[in-house]
């Protein structure tokens, strides 16, 4: 009688938990150093949130608003220059603008990318201001790259203040108290802030490192879409990790990560099956994993339990995505991005109101046809509308309450921005999807909806954590990747974060195999 074929191997080298973009950037790395991987990914697509959704027989985007780390072909940035490294071809289309801003008091501003294109246009806006807004531009650039280095050098603190003075000299500072040293004019600090969102505190709490490689990635770099939705990136990234030989496997979720003595040694799937391997990379919360997946619980560290407490998750998304049937031009939408505030620029003032459950009275409005026209037939139109609030505004939500609520703000949400436009949108409507807390916390099983990790603080960023990052590996051979590990928020650190967790693998099978000798 034939054997009948296993379904797993005995052993791997590495099973990654989560098929979306660091887990798929830890599995390609890893392939791409010749190690066996298997991914495991709970639902029957890979991607996590970068994916797209079909509604009345009509492909909608369901997350990406921009994606930041890629640059042009001849001048690629990190994400760009490491997805065409690993053979992941994907169509890139550029965003035509930074943003417009659409501020109170009848402030209506469209900035591109490009530093002194930038400072021009703030100049125009708030003349007098070019030199100083140029100024904070250059010193966001200087930071940027000596993060991008001390990323992958290491350097001592001599060395370091030597060598990178900006990035020494403005680490321990706030970007509120680092702007105010520029003495501009309030008007053009607003025009400055609308970014403030995508990294999710308020600028009095926000590191400034944080914001300077946000600002010189997207404003000296600009921004890119994929022309078939965020789902082609993760669709290729699987594809191309499958042709390098992981194995993907989807339906499969994980219910236990396997400990002993201290250290991981595989994980036991919902259909339990025991999977064994070397190392295992988690794309799932440290919170969840250290309360409820490390079997048997009595190796969790205290320290870990510790960790996960004076940490802060960052905010989640309440998002409207529609369909209309008109175009762009006939519904008055003349830019890809609008930041929109109608009540105050104050950035620390909207976070606060963030952990309400509205009127949201800071949004940003995405038109996806003004960068990638054939995202809809011809004559209709894909905009979204979002907000980010923090998760603690719907933790009271009762579930009998719950449709209510989120169709209430976003009835709120499409009448504001009909209101702006001067079009009744609810009149153009073909297809409509609410997305909230609840559907990101379901889908990903993210901790509390949370889709930007832990919240970089003045206590808690990027500095901090590469300090702290060796002392927190607290379970031998078990490694995190995703929005929750040092880089942070959004799609393009969730793959400098897989990146990441690929390389502690390998260079701890390198340091054990010379031990060894």
């Amino acid at each position: 009688m034939k054997e009948k074929t296993k379904f797993y191997k005995d052993h791997y080298d590495v099973i990654v938990i989560g098929g979306a973009l660091a887990g798929l950037s830890s599995a390609l790395m890893l392939a791409d150093k010749g190690k066996d991987v298997l991914v495991l990914e709970r639902h029957n697509l890979p991607g996590g949130l970068a994916t797209s959704f079909v509604r009345g027989g009509l492909e909608m985007e369901a997350t990406l608003h921009e994606m930041m780390s890629i640059g042009k072909k001849d001048n690629r940035l990190k994400v760009g220059k490491f997805l065409d490294d690993m053979g992941v071809d994907i169509d890139w289309l550029e965003v035509p603008e930074a943003y417009h801003a659409s501020l109170p008091g009848g402030v209506e501003v469209t900035l591109h990318p490009g530093f002194e294109t930038f400072a021009r246009e703030i100049d125009q806006a708030v003349p007098g201001t070019y030199e100083k807004v140029l100024s904070v531009l250059n010193l966001c650039h200087t930071v940027f790259d000596s993060v991008n280095y001390l990323s992958i050098h290491h350097m001592s603190k001599v060395q370091m203040l030597l060598k990178h003075p900006a990035f020494v000299k403005t680490a321990g500072y706030s970007t509120k108290e680092v702007l105010d040293t520029f003495n501009l004019p309030q008007a053009a600090l607003d025009l400055l802030a609308p970014y403030w969102i995508y990294v999710g505190s308020g600028f009095s709490e926000l590191p400034f490192t944080i914001y300077a490689v946000l600002m010189a990635d997207y404003v000296g770099y600009g921004s890119f879409v994929c022309k078939k939705f965020s789902h082609e990136m993760s669709l290729k990234m699987a594809e191309r990790a499958v042709e390098m030989g992981v194995q993907i496997e989807y339906r499969q979720n994980v219910e236990k990560i396997l400990v002993k003595d201290g250290k991981a040694y595989g994980v036991r799937t919902e259909r339990r099956d025991e999977i064994h391997a070397d190392y295992v990379i988690s794309g799932a919360y440290p919170n969840k994993v250290y309360t409820q997946m490390i079997e048997p619980l009595s190796e969790v560290p205290e320290r870990a339990i510790k960790v996960v407490n004076g940490r802060r998750v960052s905010l989640t998304a309440f998002s409207v995505v529609l369909t209309l049937d008109r175009s762009p031009e006939e519904l008055n939408i003349k830019d890809y991005s609008v930041f929109r505030a109608t009540k105050t620029m104050d950035t620390d003032a909207q976070f606060k109101e963030l952990g309400t459950l509205g009127p949201y009275t800071y949004t940003t409005t995405i038109c996806l046809n003004l960068a990638n026209p054939d995202c809809t037939p011809k004559g209709q139109t894909s905009l979204s509308i979002t907000t980010l609030p923090r998760p603690e505004a719907w933790k009271n939500v009762k579930p009998e309450d719950y449709d209510r609520v989120k169709h209430e703000i976003a009835r709120q949400l499409i009448k504001d921005i009909s209101d702006y436009l001067g079009v009744n949108l609810f009149d153009h409507i073909l297809e409509v999807v609410i997305e909230t807390p609840m559907t990101v916390a379901r889908y990903t099983g993210a901790w509390n909806g949370c889709i930007y990790g832990y919240a970089h603080t003045m206590e808690d960023h990027i500095i901090a954590r590469l300090q702290t990052s060796e002392e927190e590996r607290l379970i031998k051979h078990l490694e995190f990747a995703g929005a929750h590990q040092i880089s942070g928020d959004g799609m393009a650190p969730q793959v400098t974060n897989g990146r990441k967790a690929a390389k502690n693998v390998l260079d701890s099978m390198a340091e054990e195999k010379e031990a060894a000798k």
